[in-house]
């Protein structure tokens, strides 16, 4: 027998894991898309950037740069 209770707990469970999955997602689009725009920057332009960046974050868009673009920085 499914009462009230097991309904609002599984609609706010699936809430939560729509709202975690679209984070995810979000995110990811956004470091795909900065990983695009630095590969298009001059190197020098693009390593001033790197540098204004979180140095774990920027680490992560130097290997991407290598895996997908061959360029190294």
């Amino acid at each position: 027998m499914i009462t009230g209770t097991d309904v609002t707990v599984w609609t706010i469970s699936g809430l939560l894991a729509i709202g975690i999955g679209w984070s995810a997602y979000a995110k990811r689009k956004t470091r795909d898309k900065l990983v695009r725009e630095l590969a298009a920057m001059e190197p020098d332009r693009r390593e001033k950037v790197l540098q204004r960046l979180n140095p774990k974050l920027a680490m992560e868009m130097r290997e991407q740069l290598m895996e997908r673009f061959q360029i190294m920085s």
